[in-house]
């Protein structure tokens, strides 16, 4: 969060769109060996970082790293300090410079069991916004990586992953992604998507992200879908048919053909077939019974 604004309050929906980016996050690394910790509070003066990704291995309960993580959070250190920018927000030079002291003051503070700070490169640095920074790309053009809307910014001693969620490519190990990109359809697809890794989903509070995110999205977008039902119920649709545009023939092999054809008029079951064809199903018939 920016120091030099005023401290937001619980209310803020700035602040409600970082807790609940944070939350995603957490859900995404339920099951693997990194924990994720919220709004760590950086110095004297409030200063919050949004989200931190630390490993966790050596603790009593191992965990297993889940089989895909988002795109850009491919090469994870020991500890992680992601800054979240919504589609309120720009991600700027200012907004980097902090991100870099909320590393200063991390490394001081959280010292390794034998007393001594952890080394640089057991830090990585990231920088997750909504839409593009297209001013902070005038001076500090971004470097392309293999994966679409995922980019690297030398930035003072290091390298800070930028990851944009209006250019990730949409698929379903992006759905934590995408559920926060400020492009509707995109968020339609996450929430398709979105499976929460957590084994009691609903007392993790799978559903409760999905009704916080629905509010917000509800009351800064009037027209969009006017229940969580409906709202879920478009989403599906939409994936649905992009299923069938995009492979038609693999929709129809779910199916049996008993299922593909009924409802069909007698005329459209025929419709296509060879006379002689027909024909020859007929005699069989008539000799069987």
């Amino acid at each position: 969060m920016d120091s030099d604004m005023p401290t937001p309050s619980d209310k803020d929906p700035l602040r409600q769109w970082h807790r609940a980016f944070g939350i995603a996050l957490m859900d995404v690394f339920a099951e693997a060996p990194w924990v994720v910790e919220l709004e760590l509070e950086m110095a004297l003066k409030s200063q919050l970082l949004d989200v931190a990704i630390i490993e966790s291995a050596g603790q009593e309960t191992p965990r297993q790293e889940p089989p895909e993580l988002p795109d850009g959070l491919e090469n994870l250190r020991a500890h992680n300090l992601l800054t979240y920018k919504s589609h309120h927000e720009a991600l700027t030079a200012w907004v980097l410079d902090e991100l870099t002291g909320h590393y200063v003051n991390y490394r001081k503070q959280r010292v390794a069991n034998d007393g001594k700070r952890h080394p640089p490169d057991a830090f990585g640095l990231y920088a997750v916004a909504a839409r593009y920074p297209e001013q902070l790309t005038h001076a500090h053009p971004l470097q392309p990586t293999n994966w679409d809307g995922v980019y690297d910014l030398p930035w003072g001693g290091h390298v800070v992953r930028v990851i944009v969620l209006n250019r990730i490519e949409p698929h379903p190990r992006n759905a934590a992604w995408e559920l926060f990109a400020s492009e509707q359809d995109r968020m339609r697809q996450g929430l398709a998507h979105y499976r929460a890794r957590h084994t009691h989903a609903e007392d993790e509070g799978y559903w409760e992200l999905l009704e916080h995110l629905y509010r917000l999205y509800r009351r800064e977008e009037p027209d969009m879908a006017y229940t969580m039902k409906q709202f879920l119920r478009e989403t599906h649709e939409m994936v649905i048919n992009e299923a069938i545009r995009s492979d038609p023939e693999a929709i129809l092999k779910r199916f049996d053909p008993e299922d593909r054809l009924r409802g069909l008029d007698p005329e459209d079951r025929l419709r296509g077939l060879d006379p002689a064809t027909i024909e020859a199903w007929l005699a069989k018939l008539r000799r069987d019974h």
